[in-house]
């Protein structure tokens, strides 16, 4: 299933900017980044919660927002891209290495 994840990070404690990079980096693990905070992460059930409990476990819940927009399996029919940046399908697009 595709899923849009999203986050905003205080930096007025004095790791925001650590968990900033550690909750974009477990992100970049499942998936790819669209903007500067959201990604499109295609996991399925499983990764999905192990996933997802790395990221409330970086995460400070005084301080700083997650959101998840489980978009499904047909995820590309409920996404429309508007603009400079267009995102890699890493999932379907060829990639040459």
């Amino acid at each position: 299933m595709m899923v849009l994840v999203t986050y905003d990070v205080s930096f007025e404690s004095e790791d925001g900017q650590k968990r900033l990079r550690n909750l974009a980096k477990v992100c970049l693990d499942h998936g790819v980044r669209v903007q500067y905070s959201v990604f499109e992460c295609e996991v399925d059930p499983a990764q999905w919660v192990s996933f997802k409990a790395k990221l409330l476990k970086i995460y400070d819940p005084q301080v700083d927002s997650l959101r998840f927009y489980k978009l499904g399996k047909n995820w590309h029919n409920k996404v429309e891209h508007h603009g400079a940046k267009a995102a890699i399908d890493i999932f379907r697009d060829p990639l040459i290495l």
